[in-house]
């Protein structure tokens, strides 16, 4: 481990006390002094979009300021500017602002070909993750160092804390169901940080190639994973919030199903609703979805009045699957369908027990401790990694 690394963990490690909640955070990328020494003198290529932000000045520009060669910007799902709806193509080309080239990971290419990087001395990764399995920026990370092991290109994660880093839980994936929405055989809710699970990816031999990558991780200063951080710039389109990114891990099991969970309005991942079906008569609650452009794009029920929940004075504490069986019951008593793509489901949950358990009427705690063995072997084997107290 690079020198200055242990100095960076040892004043992260010692430096911190029972008044920590008060320090000051540092990302790693308002860590110049560390990582502008790496770079200089070097054709980079940047992996970042719209969180990679140095206080109120993005990465891009601080780098270009300093006379660093940013080569190319490689942009993943939502875009370089994050002004792209869920799912939908980034396309390669110029960035309007900078004329820096753009080269899409995400849609046709997920992985760079080697010719994209062959011009590049090093490969940075600065975007800010929301710690859950499918959200698939960790996916992007995944096949960029893969990309950079192969071309012995040295890959820098400048790390930044995970809103979602203070649990874990959920069911750890299956191989079976491994897809772009889950590739690492981590639970749903892995309570790492990106920096933490490069980390991991590279030690487990998770990479498919032989090539060992050269790993440079630039921890958070004064940061810990217990310590509630809200986000300063929206990581995603429909992640608002604090409340929306709380609710995410829970709420995203909906999306494969005919219930809203509040795309195509101003609070997304803080409702759920129905036109037909709801879990009470009373259900006051009502909202009327909208097509918004770059974030939610035709939703479900676009233009229709919905009756359900309103979620966004409940900040969510952890996984919780009560919502989603309940509403599947719903949908059960009154013999209607309610996935609309079992398979999407089964990725996203990285297993189909979920979805079985569910069918069989199991309760939230049956569930729970059908995932727990594995659950503990996990954190037990993510120790070595782990970066943070």
């Amino acid at each position: 481990m690079p020198v200055w690394v242990l100095f960076t963990l040892a004043t992260l490690l010692f430096g911190c006390s029972e008044n920590s909640a008060t320090t000051p955070i540092k990302t790693g990328a308002e860590q110049t002094q560390v990582y502008l020494p790496l770079l200089r003198g070097k054709a980079v290529g940047l992996v970042v979009n719209q969180t990679s932000m140095v206080g109120e000045q993005h990465l891009v520009d601080l780098l270009m300021g300093n006379q660093i060669n940013v080569q190319r910007i490689f942009a993943p799902e939502h875009g370089f500017r994050g002004d792209h709806d869920a799912g939908a193509k980034v396309d390669s080309g110029r960035d309007r602002k900078t004329g820096i080239e753009l080269y899409s990971i995400y849609g046709k290419t997920r992985k760079p070909a080697a010719e994209a990087i062959a011009d590049l001395d090093v490969i940075v990764f600065d975007i800010q993750d929301v710690g859950v399995r499918f959200y698939t920026y960790i996916s992007s990370m995944h096949y960029m160092m893969e990309a950079a092991a192969e071309a012995d290109i040295p890959f820098v994660v400048l790390d930044r804390p995970n809103p979602n880093g203070d649990y874990t839980d959920g069911p750890v994936l299956d191989p079976q169901f491994q897809s772009f929405v889950g590739m690492h055989p981590i639970p749903l809710v892995h309570g790492m940080t990106v920096g933490e699970l490069a980390q991991m990816i590279k030690a487990e031999g998770w990479l498919e190639t032989e090539r060992t990558l050269d790993l440079t991780v630039v921890p958070v200063a004064g940061y810990h994973h217990d310590l509630r951080y809200e986000l300063p710039v929206k990581p995603s389109p429909n992640l608002p919030n604090f409340s929306a990114i709380r609710h995410y891990p829970s709420l995203a099991f909906f999306e494969p199903t005919v219930v809203s969970i509040g795309r195509g309005t101003d609070f997304p991942f803080q409702v759920i609703g129905h036109d037909s079906v709801y879990l009470t008569e009373g259900e006051a609650f009502r909202y009327t979805p909208r097509s918004i452009p770059g974030a939610s794009t035709h939703p479900k029920f676009e233009n229709t009045e919905i009756k359900g929940m309103d979620l966004r004075d409940k900040t969510a504490q952890g996984l919780n699957l009560e919502y989603l069986l309940a509403w599947h019951q719903a949908f059960v008593r009154q013999q209607q369908p309610f996935f609309t793509s079992e398979s999407f489901f089964d990725k996203l949950a990285g297993t189909d027990k979920l979805r079985k358990a569910m069918a069989e009427g199991k309760t939230q705690a049956q569930i729970r401790a059908s995932w727990q063995a594995d659950l503990e072997a996990f954190i037990k084997a993510r120790e070595p990694y782990l970066l943070y107290p």
